[in-house]
This record gives C-alpha cells, sequence and structure tokens, in this order.
C-alpha cells in the first residue's frame, strides 16, 4: 500500500515538473532556471512542508487554505520576477488572486464550521495516502495554471487583443457562476427546513455540480487570455482545462460526492429523479419541476 502510494506521489511531481518545463520552455529564465518550474518547485515545497504538521496533528483543516495561498503566491512571484509586465501579465495575475482568495476562504470556513472534510476520513490516519493528497494538490496547482504562469512568465509578449477580452469574459462568467452556486448552496444547508435532504434548486436545477462546471470554465477562460502569449512546447499547457475536467469528474470532485450522495438518498424517488432528469456536469435548462 504505501509503496503504491509512494509511486502515485512520485508521478504527481514528475507531470507537475514536467509540464513546468514544458511551460517554461522559450521563457524567463532566474539564473538558469526556467521561471515557470522555479514556480512549481515553489508549490510543491509549500504542499510538503505544510504536509508534515498537518499529518502529525491528523488534520485536514488548512489543505485548502495552502492550496489557495499557494496559488496566490506563486501568482505574485511570476509577477514580480518577471521582467516584462503587460496588459496579459497583469490581469491573469489578478484573476488568479482573485480567484484563489476567494475559493480558499470559502473553502477554509467550510470545514472549520463542519469540523471535518469528509473526502480525508479515511486517508489521514496513513501517511502516505496523505502525501498522495498534499502532491496531487501541487499537481492541481501546477496544472490548472499553467497556461497562466506560461503566459506570464513567457518571453513573447503580444496584444491583449479581442482573444484576450474573449478569455476574460469567459473566465468572468464561470467565477460568477462558482461563487453563485456556492452561495445557494449554503443557504439551503443554513436552512433548518432543509436538514437531510438534497439542493434542487437555482443552478443546482441546472446542474448536480454547477460550482465545479463553473471552475472549469474559469480556467477555460484562463487559457484562452493565455494563448497569444504561448508558443512552441508551451502550448501544451493549454491541457490545463482539459485537466480540470479530468480531476473533477474523474478523481476528486464529482465521483466522491456522488458516491456520497447516493449511499445518502439512494432509492429515494426524488433523489432519483433528479439524478435522471439533470446532468452531472454542463448545465441544461431544467427538465423537471425542482423537488
Amino acid at each position: 500500500m504505501a509503496i503504491n502510494a509512494l509511486t502515485q506521489t512520485g508521478v504527481a511531481a514528475l507531470l507537475g515538473l514536467g509540464m513546468a518545463l514544458a511551460g517554461g520552455h522559450r521563457g524567463e529564465e532566474v539564473g538558469t532556471i526556467p521561471l515557470f518550474l522555479l514556480l512549481a518547485v515553489v508549490a510543491y515545497a509549500i504542499q510538503w512542508l505544510v504536509y508534515i504538521p498537518s499529518f502529525l496533528a491528523r488534520t485536514e483543516h488548512y489543505y485548502d487554505l495552502t492550496g489557495s495561498i499557494t496559488y496566490q503566491l506563486i501568482a505574485v512571484l511570476a509577477l514580480i520576477l518577471t521582467d516584462v509586465r503587460d496588459l496579459r501579465t497583469i490581469l491573469l495575475s489578478v484573476m488568479i488572486l482573485v480567484w484563489a482568495l476567494r475559493l480558499g476562504t470559502f473553502l477554509f470556513a467550510r470545514v472549520r464550521n463542519a469540523g471535518k472534510d469528509g473526502r480525508f476520513d479515511t486517508i489521514k490516519n496513513n501517511w502516505a495516502r496523505f502525501l498522495v493528497a498534499w502532491t496531487t494538490q501541487g499537481l492541481w496547482i501546477v496544472m490548472t495554471a499553467a497556461a497562466a504562469l506560461a503566459a506570464m512568465t513567457s518571453g513573447t509578449k503580444q496584444s491583449f487583443g479581442i482573444v484576450g477580452f474573449l478569455g476574460f469574459a469567459i473566465w468572468a462568467s464561470g467565477f460568477a457562476i462558482e461563487i453563485v452556486a456556492d452561495r445557494q448552496k449554503s443557504t439551503w444547508r443554513a436552512d433548518p427546513a432543509n436538514e437531510g435532504d438534497f439542493i434542487t434548486v437555482g443552478l443546482w436545477a441546472w446542474s448536480r455540480h454547477p460550482n465545479y462546471f463553473g471552475e472549469f470554465m474559469l480556467w477555460v477562460g484562463a487559457a484562452i487570455v493565455a494563448l497569444p502569449a504561448l508558443g512552441g512546447w508551451q502550448y501544451l499547457t493549454l491541457a490545463s482545462p482539459v485537466f480540470v475536467w479530468v480531476l473533477l469528474n474523474r478523481i476528486s470532485g464529482v465521483p466522491l460526492l456522488e458516491k456520497r450522495s447516493d449511499a445518502r438518498w439512494g432509492g429515494q424517488e426524488d433523489y432519483e429523479a433528479y439524478k435522471e432528469t439533470t446532468p452531472v456536469f454542463f448545465p441544461r435548462p431544467p427538465q423537471h419541476e425542482p423537488v
């Protein structure tokens, strides 16, 4: 078990550092080290440092907060260490900072109020599996922000243009969807009348996971903003939103929540009807009256 977990840890680290090498191709350097690669190393190092006291305390309370702070730190470092700061560089940095600050504080407050994060119930007592989770967060940070970081540290600066404005509009739309979906669910849970039930109103009538769709959409927008500044191996970083979709739909997000929901409400007529008529990820107009 530990050997398998360590293998997963190594793969997660190598994938992120490999993407950083590609994203740093023809980009700016600090000494002889590509700036993007340096930022990736910082991202992983922070996860591993915070992992140590977190495992000793058997707590996941600082997991999401650490991820948020890491995003903000590497965005600021990219902005400070790059030689040329054009509109694209500054805007991408602000986009990452604003998104990470909002999501990080939201998730931290949620886990503090709940007392735990159910994703970690079975792994926080196992040092190897817990390490996989923290290393995967490092991979998540590097991969999701890859296109943005590649553009920010690129040696090529291009006019912002219509492509930049289109990307920003998509990012802003995704950001808004994520915020609204999270607030709708928080409001729903705060109402004692809804205790023990599942949400089917608002954006949750359009998708079973609209907050995750908003997350995916905003990284699509960031990749489009970054596109004109990329070249050569840097184009590989456009896989960023694809990675977000895979992570959310195949690894950590949707599968875990769907499993927990099925265990709690599976077999209930209203829940099964909701699942049958509401898409799991990509929204569509409601095909049913909210239950």
